[in-house]
């Protein structure tokens, strides 16, 4: 019975010592063993010759009783400096009864109940884990950089934007920039929005809305997104500095009732009065959420109107949520309300007559084709992973071209694979893009930057660099006499979009990129998507036809070499070139003409 409270050396089967124990007060026999038990001697006792003899079953002891103490618990030494109760005393031990040491027990056990804090055998091992500030993938505690991505555990990225290093902890990897930070910013205040050509459309409460439900993972829409832009363009001196705010406002209903339903403005009106909601399973909502909507669309309503008028140049809309997946009676893919849409119909407002939506995030923005769907003053142009209809949405095929007498002015650009990088995006700029552009004549220009096709992106799965988003940029700055609005869209990896997004406004400041682009040719699936679109659109913009027949040419000419280097990698390996002139010749040349196979496919 004692054998089970006390430590056994499990290497021996009877283990025999001589225990010291001291007697405790009675008063004492009741407190946990968090406490601290006194020890008292024991009077008029008759020591005698006591051991205790004890194996896992059997415990042996011959003394007699302490007069007028009652023992209230006892313990081995090594359980001694786990529970903090003094020892007996030997000759407290040598007066102990057999009911003695059964009381002992019972109170000893008791105690141990009452410690909940003590449960061996329910010690739940928690595996810890932190997730990748920079890609929100997670990695196991002792790991110091990010299995995925490489960004450090404590990456200073949120402080100083992707020019802290990803290597070490809040290390600068530029010094150039962030000490020409300091001088343009003591510059920024005295800056007036005369002498500034670029704005910039942000506001801090735009950061409130995000995900509060407790996940396993981070949503990868998330208010870093934000606070990763922001601190590259303040490290490099762009904004606050060389870029002017805007002032922020809430758009208003009768704005929102010109690009979405009523219904679908109350339904996100409602989650205002919720703690979290959801849209669809992955499209979010707080109670913080349909004020930061109505902000993002007030900030890309302002600064169209602003643009347009010629108060200033170009702008940028460091918003969110996004808004290119938002339909007119639908919130869907992170999206509540379609920025885009409703800066373009700002921009008309104001005296627009043609506007140029270009949509190269990694998604097809299937909310901004069904808003202008049937619309001829707005020419909508989507690249995007389609992948035959597999990648979200699963809208924006080629042959999708708009309806209702406006065909022509939907071109989308589905690209058939991921990984498609910077010479594809510019090849078909050069060929689909910008010709259609020219015949259309837009007065204003919007791009719907989402930054996910950028290398690194956890969701995009391309390869498309700064350099790349730079230079399709400077080739759309060109139209509209430069009214350009950059508006941001998606994009999950903070160290790609920081650094994308602060390459797009260095252009729009008149500024060259550290790296400019370096001009390639397109890949073989590139190829074939732009020549797929070419064929469609043509009917459409009759620009396009030349380029197209000589593009098709070149395939055909490109498809004819390649299948006859095929043919003759083929006859090479049905029979060795020293056939053709020795006694097996005659073998040779009916391998070459494909009897002996027609032959053996007859059998």
């Amino acid at each position: 019975m004692l054998a089970g409270t006390l430590h056994v050396n499990s290497e021996c089967n009877m283990v025999s010592e001589a225990i010291p124990v001291s007697r405790l007060t009675s008063e004492k026999a009741g407190n946990s063993n968090h406490n601290q038990i006194d020890e008292l001697p024991c009077q008029d006792m008759e020591t005698r010759n006591g051991t205790l003899e004890f194996d896992e079953a059997t415990i042996n002891h011959h003394s007699e009783p302490c007069r007028g103490e009652s023992i209230s618990g006892i313990h081995h030494g090594a359980i001694e400096a786990n529970l903090n109760v003094s020892p007996l005393s030997n000759d407290v031990l040598n007066e102990m009864t057999l009911q003695d040491m059964n009381e002992y027990e019972t109170a000893f056990n008791e105690d141990d109940e009452e410690d909940s804090d003590w449960e061996p055998l329910k010690r739940h091992v928690e595996i810890l884990k932190w997730f990748c500030t920079n890609c929100t993938m997670v990695n196991l505690d002792d790991v110091v950089h990010c299995d995925v991505c490489g960004e450090h555990k404590r990456s200073g990225i949120l402080r100083n934007g992707f020019f802290a290093s990803p290597f070490f902890e809040d290390a600068i990897a530029s010094r150039t920039e962030s000490e020409s930070a300091g001088r343009d910013a003591d510059s920024s205040s005295r800056n007036s929005v005369s002498s500034c050509s670029t704005a910039v459309g942000f506001d801090e409460r735009m950061l409130l809305h995000s995900e509060v439900v407790v996940k396993s993972h981070p949503h990868p829409e998330r208010p870093d997104r934000l606070r990763a832009i922001a601190a590259s363009l303040a490290t490099a001196g762009i904004f606050p500095g060389r870029c002017y705010p805007i002032p922020s406002r809430e758009i208003t209903q009768q704005e929102l009732q010109m690009v979405h339903s009523s219904e679908h403005i109350e339904s996100v009106q409602l989650t205002s009065h919720l703690y979290s909601s959801y849209f669809t399973p992955d499209t979010y909502a707080n109670e913080h959420s349909a004020r930061a909507a109505r902000i993002a669309a007030g900030l890309c309503a302002d600064l169209a109107s602003e643009i347009f008028s010629g108060r200033c140049k170009n702008g940028f809309a460091l918003v969110r949520p996004p808004g290119h997946h938002a339909g007119v009676r639908h919130a869907m893919g992170f999206c509540l309300h379609n920025n885009a849409a409703i800066a373009a119909l700002a921009a008309q407002a104001a005296g627009a007559k043609k506007v140029l939506i270009v949509d190269w995030d990694v998604h097809h923005g299937n909310g901004t084709q069904e808003i202008f769907d049937g619309n001829k003053t707005v020419l909508y142009v989507s690249l995007h992973r389609h992948e035959g209809g597999n990648f979200y949405p699963g809208t924006g095929a080629a042959w999708e071209v708009g309806t209702a007498g406006a065909e022509g002015y939907c071109v989308n650009i589905p690209w058939s694979r991921g990984g498609v990088g910077d010479n594809d995006y510019v090849f078909a700029f050069e060929q689909v893009v910008l010709p259609i552009a020219s015949a259309f004549g837009p007065d204003f220009t919007i791009i719907s930057a989402g930054f996910d096709a950028a290398r690194g992106d956890p969701l995009g799965c391309c390869d498309v660099t700064p350099a790349g988003y730079a230079q399709m940029t400077r080739m759309l700055n060109g139209f509209s006499d430069g009214k350009l609005l950059v508006i941001l869209e998606g994009g999950y990896n903070l160290r790609s979009i920081s650094s994308s997004a602060t390459a797009v406004i260095k252009v729009l400041l008149g500024e060259h990129t550290e790296t400019e682009f370096v001009k390639r040719g397109p890949s073989r699936s590139g190829l074939q998507t732009v020549l797929k679109v070419l064929q469609i659109q043509k009917n459409f913009w009759p620009t396009l036809g030349p380029s197209f027949e000589e593009l098709d040419l070149q395939w055909r000419i490109f498809s004819i070499r390649k299948k006859n280097k095929q043919l003759k990698k083929r006859r090479r390996t049905l029979a060795p070139i020293c056939w053709k002139w020795g006694r097996k010749s005659v073998f040779y040349h009916l391998l070459l003409k494909g009897h002996f196979v027609a032959k053996s496919k007859r059998r």
